[in-house]
Order: C-alpha cells, then structure tokens, then sequence
C-alpha cells in the first residue's frame, strides 16, 4: 500500500488491520465460523423440536394404552352385568323346577321329561359359570348369606346355618343371589 502523507500514521496503520481483515482467506474464516454456529443453533433447534415431538408422541401412546385398557376392562364388565342380570331373572324359574320336581307325579315318562329338562337347565348354568352356594352347615357368611331366622336348639355350631329357605347363587366369583337361611344361635 501507498503511503499517503497527509493521512495520520495511526490512522494507516488501522486501515491496513482493515484491509487485512477482508482479504478472502479471513472472510472465508469468518463465514466458516458463523456457517458453523448457525449450523449448531439450527442442530440445537432441531434436537428441541424432535425431543418436544418425542414427548407428545409418548405421552399419546400412554394415553391410548390407558384407553385401551380401560374400554376393555368395561366391555368385560358389561358382559359380566348383563350376564348376572340374564342368569338372576332365570333363578325364580330354576327354583319353581325345583320344587315341581318335589311333588308327587303318578307319570313316571312325565317326571323323566322334568328331570331331563332340570338336568339340560343346571348345565347350561354350569357352563355360564354358575355355581350354588353351599349354605348348610356353613358358617354364616353375611357377605353371601341373607338371615332371616335365628333357631336355638339346633344340631349346628352357633353361628352356622341350619336351614336353607332359599339356594343363593354366584356367577364366577360374583354374587348373584344370597342364600336366604337361618342360623343356629
């Protein structure tokens, strides 16, 4: 560079830092430098944005498996409602079976039809998961029994059922019918 006489030393001397400082080996430095910083703060940017997606996206699949599970823990629940509803409006008939196939009958082909029939219906209970509570000797159970009578003088334990008014009924492991009894005191 020429030196120029009227121009203040100092002052040349920063113009030719300036100078120095645009030629295109320090600008290629320079673009490189902020290329690489706008390059990071875009990867930062990015990284934000896929672990906010991530976030969304799991807690999206943990609310649908709640869903999931939640509906069919109800499905099964209503199966099981409209079954025990079903099978508590068949027990009145069950119990009338019952007692029909204690009376006395002079047709033996007619009391084999009942029994044939009684024996079709209590499979088909069975293969619905319905069991009778077994109420007789059985001490008392106010979670499946229903007391209506208290008898002293009974050949039972005091605190156990001697006598079945009514048979009490479970679908599964829920009570469908309580047994209707009395209970030794």
């Amino acid at each position: 560079m020429e030196k120029n006489e009227n121009i203040p030393e100092e002052l040349e001397n920063e113009l030719d830092e300036e100078s120095v400082e645009d030629t295109p080996e320090a600008l290629d430095e320079d673009d490189a430098a902020s290329e690489y910083n706008d390059s990071a703060a875009q990867f930062a940017d990015l990284e934000d944005a896929l672990a906010e997606e991530k976030d969304k996206y799991l807690r999206l699949f943990a609310e649908y498996d709640n869903y999931r599970k939640r509906t069919a823990k109800e499905k099964t629940e209503t199966y099981q409602n409209a079954s025990v509803q079903c099978v508590e409006k068949l027990l009145p008939v069950l119990d009338s079976f019952e007692r029909s196939l204690e009376a006395e009958c002079s047709d033996e082909n007619f009391k084999n039809g009942m029994n044939m029939i009684y024996s079709q219906f209590r499979n088909f209970l069975t293969q619905m998961n319905v069991s009778e509570i077994e109420a007789l000797g059985a001490e008392f159970d106010p979670n499946i029994h229903n007391a209506i009578q208290q008898l002293d003088e009974t050949d039972y334990a005091s605190n156990h059922v001697c006598q079945v008014f009514q048979k009490g009924y479970m679908l599964g492991d829920k009570l469908v019918r309580p047994a209707m009894v009395a209970v030794a005191v």
